[in-house]
């Protein structure tokens, strides 16, 4: 038995080793299954609720398989061969190499991470890992662009023009303002300025005060990634559709600045379907027709016929919510200066009331607001030192009062009260002004999911 084995295996080597088709020789090697990528992960921009990112693109190649390759994607991603019909699974032939374009299509506001799946039945499975976050959809509309304010050389400190904004806020949660400051090729006005940005009631033909801010010494503020940021939300009834806005520089110097100013809507639930809003009062044309603060040019009664402080505001039915909206800034130098020598209206900390039914119900602590952390660090004149309520280069704090009782049917009597100080007109050394003064703007803002009736106001 043993001879027999030997001589199968020596005929079988020697068969083998032989001569013949040499190619017949060579050994077949097994032709593995493979499916091949050349992206692991992507990771999208932040993306808006609703809206699709801007498609990445992957190579996706497969060899020695018979069936076809089966693309499938996580919720929010989606994937395309042509780049423009878009699926969450799709099929790729056998052996080919095809550009698989993947894009990320979030619908709530949130972190996305998933994958795509490629499977065959042939190929162990790949997986391309995805990430991405949902934001919240906005709608943005550009306003005044580079419009120069400038006192002189055919300029103007103000411009007023009409823009068509969001149509529908029914479906809008807020609003946002960006004010861009940016210089002149001559250079900005090396002062820090009072300025304002308004929005015009089409049924009273008034300016309404949206925001209000100081502009920065000498500089613009574009370290900001899109400027101020101011929430107008408040004004949602006025901001719709057409609209006339008007921005304002208290600039007087030929030089001025270069503003933009930009409007985004943000899609989301409102608190409430309607609101209305009206001035209670208004002394804020600049910063030198402010409410006289301890007197004006030697007389120190303040002449209520010119400045009442004291309204009636009468409310209908369904009100849900109210609340005030209060801007206010000093200017002047006046004296006799606090005991830390803060002249007033701009230095000197205060702080204000607001009297319902002569009743203290609202505070407002005129007092430091961190003008040494501005991030518009780069300006000149003295910009850190703190203001009495407001920075150079800062949005004016808009101070919201809420009521807690229900205001429906009802009257009240508003009064907005200054703590008591008398002016000496002594004024400042190296300063001409000896007056000191409050510009300021109150609003009554009425929400309902009702349709309201707008407060009135009457002295």
């Amino acid at each position: 038995m043993k001879n027999f084995v030997l001589k199968f295996i020596l005929i079988f080597f020697v068969l083998s080793c032989g001569g013949g088709d040499e190619t017949a020789n060579e050994q077949i090697l097994p032709q593995v299954p493979t499916i091949i990528i050349d992206k692991t992960s992507i990771s999208f921009d932040d993306t808006m609720v609703s809206k699709s990112s801007n498609a990445i693109s992957v190579l996706v190649e497969s060899k020695n398989v018979e069936s076809a390759l089966n693309l499938s994607s996580s919720n929010g991603f989606e994937m395309s061969i042509n780049n423009l019909d878009f699926s969450t699974s799709l099929s790729i032939e056998a052996n080919q190499t095809k550009t698989v374009y993947v894009r990320f299509s979030p619908t709530k506001i949130q972190s996305y991470s998933g994958n795509i799946n490629i499977h065959n039945t042939e190929a162990s499975d790949v997986k391309i890992n995805l990430n991405g976050d949902g934001i919240q959809l906005r709608y943005n509309y550009r306003t005044f662009s580079k419009k120069r304010l400038a006192w002189g050389s055919g300029y103007s400190q103000a411009a007023s023009q009409n823009f068509d904004l969001h149509n529908d806020n029914s479906n809008i949660e807020s609003i946002k303002m960006y004010i861009r400051l940016e210089c002149p090729s001559g250079g900005c006005d090396p002062w820090d300025r009072f300025a304002n940005i308004l929005v015009k009631n089409t049924d009273t033909n008034q300016w309404l005060e949206m925001a209000r801010h100081i502009t920065p010494y000498g500089v613009g503020n574009s370290v900001l990634d899109r400027g101020l940021e101011v929430d107008v939300t408040d004004f949602k009834s006025m901001l719709t559709g057409n609209v006339e806005l008007k921005t304002y520089a208290e600039t007087w110097v030929s030089s001025g600045w270069v503003i933009s100013l930009e409007f985004d809507y943000l899609a989301g639930e409102p608190d409430y379907k309607y609101y209305q809003i009206t001035p209670v009062i208004q002394f804020n044309r600049n910063s030198l027709s402010g409410v006289p603060y301890g007197g004006e040019n030697g007389v120190t009664q303040l002449d209520e016929t010119k400045f009442d402080l004291k309204k009636s505001i009468a409310f209908g039915d369904n009100i849900k919510s109210a609340h005030f909206r209060t801007i206010i800034s000093g200017w002047g130098h006046a004296t006799p200066a606090d005991s830390d020598g803060r002249a007033c209206a701009e230095w000197c900390f205060r702080t204000h009331k607001i009297k319902i039914d002569n009743v203290d119900k609202f505070s407002h602590y005129m007092g430091p607001i961190g003008c040494g952390s501005n991030p518009i660090s780069n300006q000149g004149g003295n910009w850190a030192p703190d203001r009495a309520g407001w920075c150079p280069g800062m949005v004016v704090p808009v101070r919201i009062d809420k009521f807690d009782s229900d205001l429906s049917n009802s009257t009240i009597n508003f009064e907005y009260y200054f703590r008591p100080w008398t002016n000496n007109f002594a004024g400042t050394p190296g300063y001409n002004n000896k007056n000191a003064y409050n510009a300021i703007s109150t609003f009554i803002v009425l929400k309902s999911d009702q349709q309201i009736d707008a407060a009135t106001v009457s002295n």
